[in-house]
């Protein structure tokens, strides 16, 4: 019996041992099982990361190349707005607007009587062309030409008789 009673004790100590052995194995494999999850879950997120900020950038890009387009679209609108600009009375500065500007206050103007002044107006562009009296009338009617609201340049082909 007292052997019986050693083999128990040992058998029960080897089950002991074994159990614990078999629990350490297992909390091992699932440590490194955790580890080897956390690892494919980092680099997972660090590609899902890298697809991120690349979409961004795009996104970015193709956002500055449509303000790009807008603005230069804006700009071209302008420039056209800017032909035809309102004047300080409310009425459209047209190249007939000018033109008409232009020759009534010629008409007002003591140098420039008796003077043949033909005035043409292209993209807001006065040309003067004709005959004055003098040099001074020419460079009078050069000066209205050009205070006249809406005129970028005046080309003074006037010829002094």
């Amino acid at each position: 019996m007292k052997q019986s009673r050693y083999m128990i004790l040992i058998t029960l100590a080897w089950f002991a041992a074994a159990g614990a052995a078999c629990t350490q194995k297992a909390a091992d494999e699932a440590l490194d099982a955790t580890r080897e999850g956390t690892a494919t879950a980092i680099e997972e997120t660090k590609e899902a990361g890298k697809e991120f900020v690349d979409a961004t950038g795009d996104a970015a890009e193709r956002t500055a190349d449509k303000t790009k387009e807008i603005a230069g679209k804006a700009a071209d609108k302008a420039t056209e707005i800017a032909g035809n600009i309102a004047s300080t009375t409310g009425e459209a500065i047209t190249d007939t607007w000018i033109t008409a500007k232009v020759k009534a206050k010629f008409i007002d103007e003591a140098l420039l009587n008796g003077s043949e002044v033909k005035v043409d107006t292209d993209s807001h562009v006065v040309t003067l062309r004709g005959t004055v009296a003098s040099a001074a009338a020419k460079s009078r009617a050069e000066a209205i030409a050009s205070g006249t609201e809406g005129v970028t340049r005046v080309v003074n082909q006037l010829v002094v008789t």
